[in-house]
């Protein structure tokens, strides 16, 4: 037997190959999970392994070379260059930390808060807020008042107009106040019995029947008189006419102040001012006027008696 046929535990050689026994000694395992009969064989010769490179290998990634390092199993490791691109996000990285420190540094006003404890800041929220309600209440309180005080002006401001007003109205009643409006100016001619006192005072009657707000009468020679309410007229010796202590002359003309229609028709009435003249001879002519001023004042006068009711 050659030495190609090596001794078996059976004593047959073995066509299989070397180091596999035959016969029912060296049949395979069946199972699939059964181990190399090779490999338990203690005369199994151990071939040598030949070392795989990783980028031989599927299952594992090769490394990456690095640029400058030189190829082949002996190479010595090189020290790794930054590049261009590296250095760029180097300095970037740098500028966005400096500028994340300078705006934390900026944002923090109050650096005491930072430290302060949880219960201290919710107790000066609610400080805060109860000041904001006090400052509210303030703000609402002063407005109303500044409502009250509008008001209050606006109040005494209206009261002040009509006060003025109805001092308005009582000086030109009083005559202590001129007067201007539409009216009329009536005209008195004739002989002395047709001008009496009598017949004057029917005509001012008339007049402030009809709604005449003011008046006066003026003599021949230009001598006027404001008529108010406590005018008097009395017939002079020798002619002419006595009002409120002046003397006047004939023909007469009184300027009075109302609705000019009406206080004419009064004074057309039958029977009335203008026949009373006529039938003395005399004669009564009245003309409208858009405008009359009625400037002869009274002097003020002076109550002695007459209170006003408290």
């Amino acid at each position: 037997m050659s030495e190609e046929h090596r001794e078996t535990g059976t004593g047959w050689p073995s066509p299989v190959g070397p180091g596999r026994p035959s016969g029912p000694a060296g049949e395979p395992d069946p199972r699939p999970d059964a181990p190399d009969p090779d490999e338990l064989s203690p005369l199994a010769p151990v071939e040598p392994v030949e070392p795989v490179s990783p980028a031989e290998r599927e299952d594992v990634p090769a490394p990456a070379e690095e640029p400058g390092a030189v190829a082949g199993p002996d190479r010595a490791p090189v020290s790794r260059r930054l590049t261009s691109a590296g250095a760029m996000i180097a300095v970037l990285l740098a500028l966005l930390g400096f500028t994340l420190v300078v705006q934390l540094k900026t944002t923090s006003t109050d650096p005491t808060l930072a430290a302060t404890r949880e219960e201290d800041l919710v107790r000066i929220s609610s400080d805060l807020d109860s000041r904001e309600r006090r400052l509210r209440q303030d703000i609402e309180a002063l407005e109303e008042s500044q409502r009250q005080l509008r008001s209050g002006e606006l109040g005494r401001q209206a009261a002040l107009e009509e006060a003025t007003r109805r001092a308005d109205e009582l000086g030109i009643l009083a005559g202590t106040l001129p007067a201007v409006g539409p009216g009329l100016e009536v005209r008195f001619s004739g002989p002395e019995k047709a001008m009496s006192s009598t017949r004057i005072l029917d005509a001012v009657q008339e007049l402030r029947g009809a709604g005449a707000e003011a008046m006066q009468i003026q003599g021949a020679d230009g001598t006027a008189v404001r008529v108010i309410a406590s005018t008097y007229f009395v017939d002079a010796s020798g002619g002419g006419l006595v009002v409120d202590g002046r003397r006047l002359s004939g023909p007469y003309t009184i300027l009075v102040i109302g609705d000019p229609a009406t206080m004419r028709t009064a004074l057309n009435i039958p029977g009335g001012v203008v026949s009373s003249v006529r039938d003395a001879a005399g004669n009564v002519t009245s003309e409208d006027r858009e405008v009359v001023e009625v400037s002869q004042l009274h002097a003020p006068i002076k109550l002695d008696h007459a209170r006003p009711v408290s």
